[in-house]
């Protein structure tokens, strides 16, 4: 599997002087996902959890409902230039005839959308209404999920240049956290992990590490997720799908203080 990090040269620049010496930075490399051997979409991702990810991928687009719906999930050959394969090309054969139309990439689109259609676009796509908004966790446990999140960004801590995503329980337990170079790829990895271990359940908080964007609320919604919190701020869109899903949505979790923009019941106060 490739590497997560890589060294490049640098050259640093201090009051003590400059410094020529090697940096570590995350990877970034594409993913090109097919079915059937043709090309469903590419991707550019931190290598790591490439089956998760797809698993989430899938899921949040409305394309599968289940990890049963995956029958294999396999890389392609491909190297690279010395030889290595790059295991950047998966292959997905889905158990039961799937059809596939540009509907299902409304996150890939969503830019050229107003808010009005694509609001209306992922209404109609959620799976299932999310829970009622009942108390789920209190304001103490949430407070603490950015520092739980953050202690579990082993990469980040390497680099300096990764998302994170974390799900946990309504007691603050962290059942999966993990980093990418892209946000979206963060939470598809921490959903297609908790899609292939049964373990998607309606009393979970979505943590993320930076801003929450449509995108991201879409995601949790279409998971099954009651709340989400990030600990930058959320897109006015964001908000509003949000409001029109019932999820809750807090921003600014930092310390004991946060924004709650929809639903607040589901926090004990």
């Amino acid at each position: 599997m490739s590497r997560v990090t890589a060294r490049r040269p640098t050259l640093r620049i201090t009051p003590a002087g400059a410094i020529q010496r090697p940096d570590t930075l995350a990877v970034e490399e594409p993913l090109e996902i097919r079915t059937a051997g043709k090309s469903l979409t590419v991707t550019m991702r931190t290598p790591g959890a490439d089956i998760d990810l797809i698993h989430g991928f899938l899921l949040t687009e409305g394309i599968i409902t289940s990890r049963e719906d995956i029958r294999t999930a396999r890389y392609c050959a491909g190297t690279d230039e010395n030889g290595q394969n790059t295991y950047n090309v998966l292959d997905i054969q889905f158990r039961h005839p799937t059809p596939i139309t540009p509907r299902n990439f409304l996150t890939n689109s969503a830019c050229g959308l107003c808010g009005k259609t694509a609001l209306d676009e992922v209404r109609t796509r959620l799976p299932c209404p999310l829970p009622d908004p009942v108390p789920l966790i209190d304001v103490d446990t949430l407070a603490k999920l950015p520092t739980e999140l953050r202690a579990r960004q082993q990469v980040f801590d390497a680099t300096g240049g990764l998302h994170a995503a974390g799900l946990f329980t309504p007691d603050g337990t962290a059942l999966a956290v993990r980093e990418d170079i892209g946000r979206h790829n963060a939470v598809d990895k921490v959903i297609g992990w908790a899609l292939r271990e049964n373990a998607l359940a309606p009393n979970l908080t979505l943590m993320v590490s930076g801003r929450a964007s449509f995108e991201l609320v879409q995601k949790a919604a279409m998971a099954g997720i009651p709340l989400l919190g990030a600990v930058s701020a959320p897109s006015s869109l964001a908000v509003d799908l949000a409001t029109e899903t019932t999820l809750t949505l807090i921003g600014f979790l930092r310390g004991n203080t946060m924004n709650i923009y929809s639903t607040p019941d589901r926090i004990k106060r």
